[in-house]
This record gives C-alpha cells, sequence and structure tokens, in this order.
C-alpha cells in the first residue's frame, strides 16, 4: 500500500503510474491477488492473467497511446525488484529493441 495515482481498478486489478518512469507513458498494473512473479502462477491464474493484459491494453488506449509496450520481469536476474507480478505499460516515445 504505497501512495500511487490510479488509473483504473476493478475487483481483479489496479493500474497506476510508475514512481520512476522510463518514458512518458509508464503504467503499471498488479493483480489485486498475491501472485509473487510469473512464473509462481498456475493453471488456475489463467483467466486472471488474461485480465491483466486487458487492463493494459484498457489504461494504454486511455493514456492516449497506439503503440504501446508490455513488459514482465520475472525474477532478480531479470530486472524484477518488486516481487508482487506487475505488468508494465511503457509508450509515448519510440522504443528500442533489444531492451536493456
Amino acid at each position: 500500500e504505497l501512495p500511487a495515482k490510479r488509473v483504473y481498478e476493478d475487483d481483479l486489478a489496479i493500474a497506476f503510474h510508475d514512481a520512476g518512469p522510463q518514458a512518458p507513458v509508464h503504467l503499471l498494473v498488479i493483480p489485486r491477488k498475491p501472485l509473487e512473479r510469473l512464473s509462481k502462477a498456475g493453471a488456475e491464474d489463467a483467466a486472471l492473467l488474461g485480465h491483466l493484459l486487458l487492463v493494459a491494453r484498457h489504461v494504454a488506449k486511455e493514456a492516449g497511446l497506439t503503440d504501446f509496450r508490455i513488459v514482465v520481469n520475472d525474477g532478480a536476474s531479470a530486472g524484477q525488484s518488486v516481487f508482487h507480478l506487475h505488468l508494465h505499460v511503457i509508450g509515448g516515445r519510440a522504443l528500442g529493441w533489444p531492451p536493456g
């Protein structure tokens, strides 16, 4: 429970602005269900995971993005620093590849 500028919430998920944005638009989508990381999700989480992607699409559109990237870091060596599953929705500028 940290202060955050929420842009979306429902009974399954919350979305808010990232405290350390890496692009003009950088939103986080998190499930209300405690899930440490994507690799710990089970088959019973399939509907929730799909819902998170639909929320990501929704908040991207609401932020005015037509092109955007969704990132999920899974584990410390992959860049995960907060161990509660979250999707980064990033856009508002050209994004290079490969990332990192």
